[in-house]
């Protein structure tokens, strides 16, 4: 990919320091605009280091309850791309923390996917990752991230066979995502050997090309700490955070969102 990437460049940063990835995602709108924002800002304050923006989909595929939840929620209050520029542009006000945005692909096909990736760019936003968008049907989708400099990231799981791993890896950019489980996101109650055997297989076969994030169902800073131990070069916390947003009342939001995240911070920093 030509041009610079915040992503790129992230992960060569903290590789110079010994420390991996937290990847966090929150969703656009959820619970609103305003606690949306506060939400970032605790996750920056906190430590992040990249920041995975969601768009709301009336049909979540590969999201769990919690997400699908959230995301009906913020559709109900109104949720449309006007305010996620809104938002992406505030925060670039603010920081320059790479932004990813996880939407599907129905949102960017209507809007084509040249003009939308050149309006996200605009805005702000440093890659795509699109759950449903499969590497067979990703010529036009690629070609104009391309043009447009944004980061393709494709997904991958455990039961995806060698030969498209291989296919996927050399069409992803900015990092690989491995899904940890087989269905969708969310909270689970412990680890399976086929993520780690998973995980293993997957940096193997990324020899170092572009490094590997995993999620799905990472929910604590143990689970964190784990992953990182079994060589992930990055740890992506989703539905917890979520979870955290539900039951915390506005007024203690961003301080709760800061301590969580530092606890999630800290698992990446390798002794």
């Amino acid at each position: 990919m030509s041009g610079t990437s915040r992503i790129r460049d992230k992960f060569l940063e903290l590789d110079s320091k010994n420390e991996k990835a937290l990847i966090t995602y929150t969703m656009v709108g959820y619970p609103n605009e305003k606690d949306t924002l506060t939400v970032i800002r605790g996750l920056i304050k906190g430590g992040a280091d990249i920041i995975e923006l969601g768009f709301p989909f009336s049909d979540p595929l590969a999201d769990g309850r919690v997400i699908q939840n959230a995301s009906m929620m913020s559709l109900d209050k109104g949720a449309n791309l006007g305010q996620f520029f809104r938002l992406v542009r505030k925060i670039r006000q603010e920081s320059n923390i790479p932004l990813v945005l996880m939407t599907y692909t129905n949102i960017l096909y209507h809007q084509n996917y040249e003009k939308f990736f050149k309006e996200i760019k605009n805005a702000g936003i440093d890659g795509v990752i699109t759950p449903d968008m499969t590497i067979e049907e990703s010529k036009e989708y690629l070609k104009a991230a391309r043009n447009n400099t944004i980061d393709t990231i494709f997904l991958v799981s455990p039961n995806t066979d060698k030969k498209r791993l291989e296919k996927i890896i050399r069409q992803t950019t900015g990092f690989l995502y491995l899904v940890a489980v087989y269905g969708t996101t969310g909270i689970q109650n412990k680890i399976q050997q086929y993520t780690v055997d998973a995980l293993k297989n997957t940096k193997k076969a990324a020899n170092r090309k572009i490094p590997v994030g995993i999620g799905f169902g990472i929910s604590t800073p143990d689970d964190a700490r784990y992953f990182v131990k079994q060589g992930a070069d990055a740890v992506i916390v989703g539905s917890a955070l979520i979870k955290l947003v539900e039951k915390t009342p506005p007024s203690k939001l961003e301080k709760t969102i800061i301590e969580f995240t530092k606890k999630l911070k800290n698992t990446t920093k390798v002794s």
